[in-house]
């Protein structure tokens, strides 16, 4: 007799009602069921049998189809039946990355064309939930839901993702499905899986993390010494000296509210990006100090290290509420010393409270409010950003990765569409750790050559009024090499497409068309450059001046609105010897006008926010790059 119906097959990835499935790959369809009963799984007429194994998961791969449907795809065992209605097979996409990927429909430029459009029965989307994991899940937190786009379904969908596969409809006449898994502030390094992460030289933050998974406190304890390491080798701070300790002799000014710091009124705070130093001090009765207690700080902008009386309690990144146990024997009767330290790389920074929330709770349930009574002082400049543990969510050694790319297992994909990289920009490495990302997911999804398209970084912040170093610039350029030494990767351009006050520019419809333009070139073979003009090598002219040719040129290079070109730079060897050259576009090259002095490299659009003018006949801007001179 049959088991109950809750007793059916489960199936792993993203197969449910009105799910696309890859087209002319091996169909992979894997599960749990009853520990070994037999499986069958029938689809288009094709169908495969195994036996669930002792864990009760059972895969079973199904030969390849062409593009048609809608098909049921029914799943059989002697525990039950599991139908999946209304699949499609055609071409899948998976589009990834942070906040500029995940930007909905509902919130770009021209939003009310693209919901209020007809809806198309054959371009299916689906949105993976947010979720982390210390290891890797075999299966979605929340079962997906894949619906057709309509004017139901587009607006809070990715914009970016959307716009693309709207455009590829027309270039594949096949079913679309698209895949959004993203989440907005990440780094790449969340979104990187444990051969990812050990490839790359992090290892140690894998490791990390897996001692987190078994023992947190553990693991707390040597993130915090990490961190204390990290603080002495930049600053030259000798142990017990630090600013950490209860009496460090720092510049203290009073906290005047509990809020963003910018909203101080200190001129100094009011576009500060960085650390700073909060301090509180309380006076603890013995009775208190023999109990449990935990600390809570209220939220936290962007990140945290806390200590009591130079004892480390805590610390992550993220931006929601801090609740930290306190160690027993950190308390004493009397004075104890809270000390944090906050780090903040965009926008607003701070300890915003409510003040209200912070207090430190003991075992017999007295409090002890924090709300008052905090005093700053600015910490000492680091270069680059602080360690984070490898635990948080958007900064973690593959905590996104866990939850929201793994359980997607072998899913069959045409493409890849990735729009990250702003919350690398001060981080060295990021060519590499692409590259490792690049490879460990065409290994997860069995396509060795899995198309990548690169969205690279659009300009924000001041526009450039002189040559300088930029960290956006430089992950620019590490995407240009990638894509340029992949082989089957594209850039999808956005430099022209920045807002000096907006990091998540609203023209995503063009974003989603050089996505489009990207893929039409790896995977369906059109023949127009993919990405448009790159600079690809830079020699010295026989007057001092130097020629830098492009290739992806459509007709010919040409300046918009000027007789020459701007943004580019003549730069010697050593750092800061940039400046800006007069240059003549012509052709696929472009000219710089020697200026007599020494010359090593050439830059381009080498800023946070560039201007530049470098356009083809098809309107697409040239690529940001830095090239020796040969």
């Amino acid at each position: 007799m049959a088991s109950p119906a809750f007793a059916a097959p489960k199936l792993d990835g993203l197969l449910a009602d009105h799910a696309v499935v890859q087209r002319n790959q091996p169909i992979v369809v894997s599960g749990e069921a009853v520990a070994g009963e037999p499986v069958t799984v029938v689809l288009a007429g094709q169908g495969a049998q195994t036996r669930a194994q002792r864990d009760g998961k059972f895969r079973v791969t199904l030969p390849p189809l062409p593009a048609g449907g809608p098909y049921d795809l029914i799943v059989m065992a002697p525990s039950g039946t599991t139908p999946i209605h209304d699949v499609l097979i055609g071409d899948v996409y998976l589009c990834s990355g942070q906040s500029n990927m995940e930007l909905p429909v509902e919130r770009a430029q021209d939003a009310g064309g693209a919901i209020m459009a007809p809806g198309d029965d054959q371009l299916r989307l689906v949105t993976v939930a947010k979720v982390t994991a210390t290891n890797p899940l075999d299966r979605f937190a929340q079962p997906p839901a894949w619906a057709a786009a309509g004017p139901k379904t587009v607006g809070g969908f990715s914009a970016a993702c959307f716009y693309m596969v709207q455009a590829l409809r027309k270039v594949a006449h096949v079913p679309i499905g698209a895949i959004h898994s993203s989440w907005g502030g990440s780094q790449i390094a969340a979104w990187m899986g444990e051969d990812a992460q050990r490839a790359v030289g992090r290892g140690a933050q894998v490791d990390l993390l897996k001692l987190y998974a078994r023992d947190p406190a553990a693991a707390g304890r040597a993130a915090s010494l990490g961190w204390e390491r990290w603080w002495r080798d930049k600053t030259g701070d000798t142990p017990g000296h630090e600013p950490w300790q209860p009496d460090a002799a720092l510049d203290w000014h009073a906290v005047p509210k509990i809020d963003f710091y910018e909203n101080w009124g200190v001129p100094e705070l009011e576009t500060y990006l960085g650390m700073l130093w909060y301090q509180k001090t309380v006076t603890l009765s013995a009775a208190q100090a023999q109990q449990m207690a935990t600390i809570a700080i209220g939220a936290i902008d962007d990140a945290d290290r806390t200590w009591i009386n130079g004892k480390p309690i805590g610390g992550r990144g993220g931006w929601d509420a801090r609740l930290y146990t306190v160690p027993a024997g950190t308390l004493v009767a009397g004075r104890n010393v809270i000390t944090v330290n906050v780090e903040n790389a965009y926008s607003t920074g701070g300890m915003p409270g409510p003040a209200d929330a912070m207090k430190l709770t003991f075992a017999d349930g007295s409090v002890v409010p924090l709300g008052t009574d905090w005093r700053y002082a600015l910490a000492k400049r680091t270069g680059g950003t602080a360690p984070r543990v490898p635990w948080d969510e958007i900064t973690g050694a593959g905590t996104i990765y866990n939850a929201m790319i793994a359980p997607l297992g072998q899913t069959g994909l045409a493409g890849v569409a990735w729009y990250q990289g702003e919350s690398d920009t001060d981080i060295p490495g990021y060519a590499d750790r692409m590259k490792a990302l690049i490879a460990e997911w065409r290994r997860q999804f069995a396509v060795p050559h899995l198309p990548f398209a690169l969205v690279s970084l659009a300009g924000f912040g001041t526009p450039a009024t002189s040559p300088g170093e930029s960290g956006w610039a430089r992950v620019r350029d590490d995407q240009r090499r990638v894509a340029q030494d992949d082989g089957h990767s594209a850039l999808a351009l956005a430099i022209d497409l920045g807002d000096p006050l907006d990091i998540h520019p609203g023209e995503k419809h063009e974003i989603g068309r050089r996505l489009a333009r990207a893929m039409g070139a790896l995977v369906y073979g059109q023949t127009a450059p993919a990405s448009g003009p790159q600079g690809v090598a830079a020699a010295r002219d026989t007057g001092g001046g130097v020629t830098v040719r492009f290739t992806g040129v459509t007709g010919a290079l040409h300046p918009r609105s000027a007789a020459q070109a701007i943004g580019f730079e003549l730069c010697g060897a050593e750092a800061g010897s940039c400046r800006y050259a007069a240059a003549t576009a012509s052709g696929d090259h472009v000219t710089l006008a020697g200026d007599g002095r020494p010359v090593a490299r050439v830059r381009y659009a080498w800023a946070d926010f560039p201007v530049v003018n470098l356009v083809d006949d098809a309107q697409l801007p040239a690529g940001p790059f830095e090239l020796a001179v040969r």
